[in-house]
């Protein structure tokens, strides 16, 4: 499955930049079917990076966002950046 079916685009909030700056996590609104599996293997592909562990969160909207932690040695900062969220 294509990774741009799976993930919709990057959250840039006030909270997930401190989450990309203290934990190296990246929060992701993703399509309300994709499992934790899609979505790991979507930002593995997109980013060249290894990814730590997905956590879900469906919003009271319906809108689903993925907390994507990487390992330790690919920093979020440097993703962030090269999407133009900081």
């Amino acid at each position: 499955m294509d990774p741009h079916q799976i993930i919709s685009y990057p959250l840039s909030t006030e909270r997930s930049i401190r989450l990309l700056e203290a934990e190296n996590k990246l929060v992701f609104v993703v399509q309300p079917h994709a499992t934790k599996n899609d979505i790991r293997q979507a930002v593995e592909q997109m980013f060249k990076v290894k990814v730590n562990t997905v956590r879900t969160l469906v919003t009271s909207h319906g809108e689903k966002r993925a907390y994507v932690k990487l390992m330790p040695q690919f920093p979020a900062i440097d993703i962030a950046t090269e999407l133009g969220l900081m």
